[in-house]
């Protein structure tokens, strides 16, 4: 096309939301969406301020990431830093992404050595299926093609990601026929402190005895299933999961995506049960919300297998935007910004005022469960949520949160302070009462 470029439109609230309704596809939604998503002209701290001038708490941290909340300044001058905004990764290096790896591969478990770096979450998952595969083709073991976990997870949206996911839950059924179809156990059993279920790790050890001779590994979500279910389970179970990949050399994967940095009181959901996985997914809060980065690590046994000429000679992956420069750098300013803080007390003190002030949900009709862990708190309904009368009640307490299924919950940013966690436990009950 010829002719001088034409400039961006200038769009005024009423245009900018036509224009949304006309080309904007939103996630998990038909096109054009059923409702308006509201307008965000800015956002500071853990405040959202819409274009109608009202300003809402964040109870989402922006789908979990943006631990830090809004305009950290420096997170801020990590995204400004200006050597230079993209090179590729392969037959380049620099600086960020090797100082965010050593970072990495200090902070997590220690049998975490190497880390491939990823665009996404799910991409991350997609990338440890592979080193699940890869690996048992360097052992002699092409048939070993399936994964084990159990039902009730998310790993993301992707393809071999979706085939993890709870198959009725998830997104399996609209797939059926073209996902690898996968093993699963069943869901494992709520979390609870005077009770341990060890039935459950017997029902783990049969599963993967009953299939070991097809699978490549295993993947789980730790402590925390998310979006699956926003479920807690007993840490101990990842110790038998951990036992069972011994026994049948499967290659142990945990997918922190949604618990890493901290969100469960420990920094890595692993650390709750004291055992380390042989692949380590993380993501989200990795950037603190600024730009679309993972990474997947693993421990010198699966890289040597992945880099073997029977395993393939290397991993069969590399995306374009690999190892980006202005995500490394800004992953490497959140997590150090994370360590330096007092992370463990701001979420400590989150927990301790959401266990609080959700405490009242349970008097509500309709409400099945309540349950708080880390900087996460969660009423589950017995019936489905009417989000936009959820959200609309969440809304006039000036907080925003996104209800799903029958799950009404929150994941603040670390920073909201004692006053806006109780505002945010607030709009939850009553999202809950209308909802």
């Amino acid at each position: 096309m010829s002719g001088s470029p034409i400039p961006p439109p200038d769009l005024g609230t009423a245009d900018l939301r036509t224009a949304d309704r006309d080309h904007v596809w939103h996630p998990y939604g038909p096109m054009p969406g059923r409702t308006d998503p509201l307008v965000v002209r800015s956002a500071r701290g853990v405040r959202l301020t819409l274009d109608d001038g009202r300003e809402l708490v964040d109870g989402m941290s922006s789908w979990w990431a943006a631990v830090h909340g809004y305009r950290h300044p420096a997170l801020d001058a990590a995204v400004h830093a200006d050597e230079f905004s993209h090179v590729m990764f392969g037959g380049l290096t620099h600086e960020p992404a090797v100082a965010l790896a050593t970072l990495l591969v200090e902070i997590t478990p220690e049998p975490l050595q190497h880390v491939f770096l990823a665009d996404s979450g799910s991409i991350s998952i997609e990338v440890a299926v592979k080193m699940c595969l890869q690996y048992q083709r360097a052992r002699g073991r092409p048939e070993r093609t399936r994964m084990m976990t159990w039902r009730g997870g998310y790993h993301g949206d992707t393809f071999a990601a979706m085939s993890v996911c709870d198959p009725d839950g998830g997104m399996h059924a609209l797939w059926k026929g073209f996902l690898p179809e996968q093993v699963f156990a069943d869901v494992p059993p709520p979390a609870n402190p005077t009770e341990y279920d060890e039935a459950y790790d017997a029902h783990l050890a049969q599963v993967a005895a009953e299939h070991a001779g097809e699978l490549a590994g295993i993947v789980v979500e730790p402590v925390v299933q998310g979006a699956g279910g926003m479920r807690f389970h007993d840490p101990r179970h990842l110790a038998a999961l951990r036992a069972i990949a011994d026994e049948h050399d499967l290659v142990l994967v945990f997918d922190e995506i949604a618990t890493g940095f901290g969100r469960t009181g420990e920094l890595f959901a692993a650390h709750h049960a004291g055992v380390a996985p042989d692949v380590l997914c993380v993501g989200k809060a990795l950037t603190g919300g600024y730009l679309s980065m993972a990474a997947a690590l693993c421990t010198p046994e699966v890289a040597a297998a992945v880099s073997d000429e029977r395993g393939g000679g290397g991993l069969a992956h590399g995306p374009t935007f690999m190892g980006n420069p202005l995500a490394a750098r800004v992953a490497l300013a959140s997590v150090r910004e994370l360590l330096r803080r007092d992370w463990r007390g701001e979420v400590a003190a989150i927990h301790e005022t959401l266990t609080t002030g959700l405490a009242p949900a349970r008097e509500l009709p309709g409400v099945r469960d309540v349950r708080t862990l880390g900087a996460i708190g969660v009423v589950q309904l017995d019936h489905p949520v009417d989000v936009p009368a959820a959200q609309a009640a969440a809304e006039e307490h000036g907080v925003w949160l996104r209800p799903f299924r029958d799950l009404i919950y929150t994941m603040p940013p670390f920073v909201t302070g004692p006053g806006d966690v109780a505002r945010i436990a607030g709009a939850v009950l009553a999202a809950a009462a209308a909802g």
